[in-house]
């Protein structure tokens, strides 16, 4: 698949008169959180909300400083999320990039907001009944088929 780099904005949302950074960010979608280097944290004046435990690609573990609020911007979309202080790159995870409703793109290694919702980001809320239409958010979701939720047997989670 190859190693994808994507333009971001990294902001502290708690002081605005700090200048927003631009980063080039390694998006991973194997990692789950936001990683920043300390060099960044500091400039961004980001505080240590407390430590969590990291288990690296090689299976090793490490705590790790955790920060945050963070904002995170790309192109029009943006999230909030705290960040684990570490390494010496920015690395966008899964879970902001869900946020914001990003895909990567394998073949051209590039990251864009989802084709699907191209104009604002997207979620989805499994298991939220819609009414008298039993099942149908998770009949959308792909987690039961049309006829399944309308003989009864979606059941609730």
């Amino acid at each position: 698949m190859g190693i994808t780099h994507t333009t971001i904005t990294l902001g502290n949302p708690v002081k605005r008169d700090l200048a927003p950074l631009e980063v080039n960010a390694l998006a991973d979608t194997g990692a789950l959180h936001l990683c920043i280097p300390q060099h960044m944290a500091i400039q961004l004046d980001l505080q240590e909300q407390q430590k969590r435990e990291v288990t690296l690609a090689d299976g090793s573990r490490l705590q790790v400083p955790y920060v945050g609020p963070v904002e995170v911007s790309f192109g029009n979309r943006r999230c909030f999320v705290g960040a684990m202080v570490m390494g010496d790159e920015a690395l966008l995870g899964a879970i902001p990039m869900e946020d914001m409703d990003l895909v990567v793109r394998p073949m051209t290694r590039e990251v864009i907001a989802n084709p699907y919702s191209p104009n604002i980001p997207s979620s989805l809320a499994k298991g939220i009944w819609q009414g008298s239409g039993i099942g149908w958010g998770l009949m959308l979701a792909g987690t039961f088929t049309y006829d399944q939720v309308n003989n009864g047997h979606a059941g609730h989670y």
